[in-house]
C-alpha cells in the first residue's frame, strides 16, 4: 500500500480529506488501504444523545470496512465510503442505518451486509483504531494517514474542501516529505 487512511465516516472534515486523497491516488496511481478510526472509541463511549444514531451508524459502517480490509478488498471499501459520504456529507444528512444500508447496496456489497451487525468485527475496529491512535496520538482525531517509510502516522491533513489537482498533488508531495522526517512533529492553525 502507498497510504493507509484511518477514518470515521461520521466526520465531515475526514470526508473532505478523503476526497483529496482519492484525487491524489487517481493522479499518481497510488494504492490506498482504508481502515477504521472510531470517534466513539476515542470519546470512551461518551456519546451525546443527539449523536447516538449517527455514531451507531458509523460504527456499523466501520465493521464493514474492517471486514473488507480482512479480505484485501480496499477498492470495495473505497467505493462503500464514497457511496456513504455522498449520501451523508455531500447531501447534508447525518449517518443513519438506512443510509449505511443504501451505501452497501449502491456499492454492490450486499453479500457482506451481515458484517454491519456482526459484533465479531468490533475487535478489528478496536485494533485498527488503536493502531492509528498509537501511530499519531495522543490528542488526535479522524483522519489518520500512514505512509511507508514514516515512523509515525499523521492526524490529518484537515481540509475545508478538496483542492484542485495541482494543489492536491503539491500538498501530497510536501506532506510526504514532512511525514517521513523524524524531527517533524506538528503544523496547526485555528479553524474558521
Amino acid at each position: 500500500m502507498d497510504a493507509t487512511f484511518f477514518f470515521d465516516p461520521l466526520c465531515p472534515w475526514t470526508w473532505r480529506t478523503s476526497r483529496w486523497l482519492v484525487a491524489v491516488a487517481d493522479a499518481r496511481d497510488l494504492r490506498i488501504e482504508w481502515r477504521a478510526f472510531s470517534l466513539a472509541i476515542l470519546n470512551g463511549g461518551d456519546v451525546p444523545p443527539e449523536y447516538a444514531e449517527a455514531m451507531t451508524a458509523a460504527g456499523r459502517a466501520l465493521r464493514l470496512v474492517e471486514a473488507l480490509r480482512a479480505e484485501g478488498r480496499h477498492a470495495d471499501a473505497a467505493r462503500f465510503y464514497a457511496e456513504l459520504g455522498a449520501r451523508t456529507h455531500d447531501a447534508g444528512n447525518p449517518p443513519s442505518g438506512k443510509l449505511v444500508e443504501a451505501a452497501v447496496a449502491a456499492a454492490g456489497l450486499d453479500g457482506l451486509a451481515a458484517a454491519l451487525d456482526d459484533e465479531r468485527w468490533d475487535e478489528a475496529v478496536h485494533a485498527s483504531h488503536a493502531l492509528a491512535y498509537g501511530s499519531a496520538g495522543p490528542d488526535i482525531g479522524s483522519p489518520v494517514l500512514m505512509v511507508p517509510g514514516a515512523d509515525r502516522g499523521l492526524h490529518g491533513p484537515i481540509l475545508t474542501e478538496a483542492p484542485g489537482t495541482d494543489d492536491a498533488l503539491a500538498l501530497w508531495d510536501n506532506l510526504l516529505q514532512l511525514i517521513r522526517m523524524p524531527a517533524f512533529h506538528e503544523i496547526k492553525r485555528g479553524r474558521r
